[in-house]
């Protein structure tokens, strides 16, 4: 449905985008994932023909949406990260000004507002004006006017920034299905792997403006076939016992966060004594340690050296 190949973006003397090549067949869920200024807004902007590349190509269904954007845009629906719904309007009327936008008029505008402030949950709040919403609710009615079109393509940027886990589930939710009972294609952004993990069927890992790593979620975690995750929490942590375990033969990758270390080690490798006996020497105290299966947080830090959100 979609063909990227060798997108390139530079602003002046940085390069925001290098070589990204991409394709995402219809139907699917693609995760485009990586840190904050990996260049995934940057990307989906050339995609969606708001952002001409440097240099690159992209085609839609075989035709060249660089040439002609109106070949894609009719059909597309984008869900940018930044709120872009007119706050001092109620929700009703941001989706009658958005779908008049789109050329729907009458009864059939009508249906379309009901049914789509229906499907975002937002029906008994449609007459309240959008700044009194909570940032979940502003989120699904950023959603919603993207959706009052029928678009075949959605593309979302980090549609769950700063909101509470319940909306965010709520989003999740209605994600999974407006690809899985509407059957729209969906390139969804973020940085957070868990909810890349529970929507998308394949996934694309970025960084530094790169593509790193590419597959289903199954083959991506198959690039350490050959590794396994210890998790250790400890009661404080210390430099000379992280200094210890970086330089441990057969822990490969070492990340903190807080009171734990996430080691990824050659499976196989019989670590455990060696980390308590380094844990003694450097009077570190262990509450836990435990052994996992390896998790598309564990292969981006494989692939770059650091966790998702360093």
């Amino acid at each position: 449905m979609l063909e990227v190949k060798n997108l390139k973006k530079t602003f002046k003397k940085t390069v925001a985008v290098e070589d990204v090549d991409l394709y995402i067949e219809e139907g699917e869920s693609v995760g485009l994932l990586g840190p904050n200024g990996a260049g995934k807004s940057t990307t989906i902007s050339m995609i969606s023909t708001l952002l001409p590349p440097t240099k690159g190509t992209i085609k839609y269904k075989g035709k060249d949406v660089l040439k002609n954007p109106d070949e894609l845009r009719p059909i597309l629906g984008v869900v940018p990260q930044d709120i872009a719904i007119y706050g001092e309007l109620s929700a009703y009327a941001n989706m009658k000004f958005f779908g008049k936008i789109y050329g729907l008029s009458g009864s059939q505008l009508e249906k379309k507002i009901q049914e789509i402030l229906e499907l975002v949950g937002l029906s008994d709040r449609q007459k309240d004006v959008v700044d009194t919403y909570s940032g979940g609710m502003k989120r699904r009615i950023n959603i919603a006017v993207a959706l009052m079109h029928n678009p075949e393509f959605l593309i979302m940027d980090e549609p769950t920034v700063g909101i509470d886990p319940q909306s965010r589930n709520y989003i999740l939710n209605m994600v999974k299905r407006l690809n899985g009972e509407k059957g729209i294609t969906i390139l969804y952004t973020s940085h957070y792997m868990e909810e890349v993990e529970k929507l998308c069927d394949r996934v694309y890992i970025m960084d530094h403006g790169r593509i790193i790593a590419s597959g289903t979620k199954e083959e991506l975690k198959n690039i350490l076939s050959n590794e396994e995750t210890i998790v250790i929490e400890v009661a404080e942590r210390k430099q000379a016992f992280t200094d210890l375990l970086v330089s441990q033969k057969g822990i490969n990758q070492v990340a903190e966060e807080e009171n734990n270390y996430q080691l990824i080690v050659s499976k196989g490798d019989q670590l455990l004594g060696e980390i308590f006996e380094q844990a003694r020497q450097t009077n570190v105290k262990i509450k836990s340690i435990h052994i996992q299966t390896p998790t598309l947080e564990d292969v981006f830090l494989h692939l770059t050296g650091r966790k998702l959100r360093d």
